[in-house]
C-alpha cells in the first residue's frame, strides 16, 4: 500500500512539474510573439541606414553614428497632386525617405485629397495606421478577415482620429465638397502597402483569368476587361 501510495504521489509531482514546463514554454512563445510582432526595439540612439542593394537585410544597414548630419532625419513634405483617375495622392515618409528612421519602428504619410477623391482599398502589410483629418470630410473604413469580414465605417471631419489594424483592407473616400488631407501615422518604417485591385488585376506577369473568373464568379470577359485597365498606384 506505501509503494501505491508513493506512486501516486510520484505522477502527481511529474504532471505539477509537465505543466509548469508547459506554461513556461507557452509562456515564452507569447513573449515572443510580442517581441517579434513589429519593427525590433533600438539598442542605440539612431541607426542612420545606408542603402546597399547589393545585399538584402531584414532592414537596412546602419551608417557610424559619428557621420550622422541633420539631413539623415529630415524630410519635406509637399502637397500631393491629385489629378489623376483617383484623385488623391499619398506622399509617404518612409524609412526609404528618412535615413534616421531606420530602426525607430515609425512612420507617417500625407494623403491629399480631391473633391470625390478616393485612396483606394489597400493594406498595410507591416503597420498598425491612425489617421487623422486636417481639412475636409472623410468616409472611412476597414474590413474585419474571415469569417466575419465585418465592415467598419465612420465619417470623419477636421480634427478626427480613426484607426486601422495591421494587415486589414481599408480606405478613405472625401465625401466633402472641397479638398481634403490626413496625415497618417504607422507602426513601422517600412509598412509597405498593397493596393488590393491593382494587384489582382494588375500583377505583373497577370493572374490566369481562369483563376479570378471563379474567385470572382463573374464571367471571363469582365476579368479580361478589368485586367486591360491602367490600375492607377498614388503613392
Amino acid at each position: 500500500s506505501h509503494t501505491f501510495i508513493i506512486n501516486i504521489y510520484t505522477k502527481r509531482i511529474a504532471q505539477k512539474n509537465k505543466m509548469k514546463t508547459t506554461f513556461l514554454f507557452v509562456t515564452a512563445l507569447a513573449l515572443a510573439s510580442c517581441a517579434f510582432s513589429f519593427d525590433p526595439s533600438p539598442l542605440q540612439d539612431f541607426c542612420v541606414a545606408i542603402n546597399n542593394t547589393n545585399v538584402f537585410v531584414n532592414g537596412k544597414f546602419c551608417e557610424d553614428p559619428k557621420l550622422a548630419t541633420p539631413e539623415d532625419f529630415f524630410f519635406s513634405v509637399k502637397e500631393g497632386n491629385t489629378s489623376n483617375p483617383l484623385g488623391s495622392k499619398v506622399t509617404q515618409v518612409t524609412v526609404n525617405e528618412i535615413l534616421g528612421l531606420n530602426t525607430l519602428g515609425i512612420s507617417l504619410a500625407r494623403v491629399d485629397f480631391a473633391p470625390k477623391g478616393l485612396n483606394p482599398p489597400h493594406i498595410h502589410p507591416r503597420g498598425t495606421e491612425i489617421l487623422i483629418v486636417l481639412e475636409g470630410t472623410l468616409y472611412v473604413g476597414f474590413v474585419t478577415s474571415n469569417p466575419q469580414n465585418r465592415l467598419i465605417t465612420k465619417v470623419l471631419n477636421k480634427g478626427d482620429v480613426f484607426v486601422f489594424p495591421i494587415g486589414l483592407i481599408h480606405f478613405q473616400l472625401n465625401v466633402g465638397y472641397g479638398n481634403a488631407l490626413a496625415i497618417a501615422g504607422l507602426s513601422g518604417q517600412n509598412p509597405g502597402v498593397i493596393t488590393v485591385a491593382n494587384a489582382v488585376f494588375g500583377s505583373n506577369p497577370k493572374i490566369s483569368s481562369d483563376v479570378l473568373t471563379k474567385a470572382f464568379q463573374v464571367d471571363n470577359k469582365i476579368v479580361d476587361n478589368l485586367q486591360k485597365q491602367f490600375w492607377m498606384d498614388n503613392n
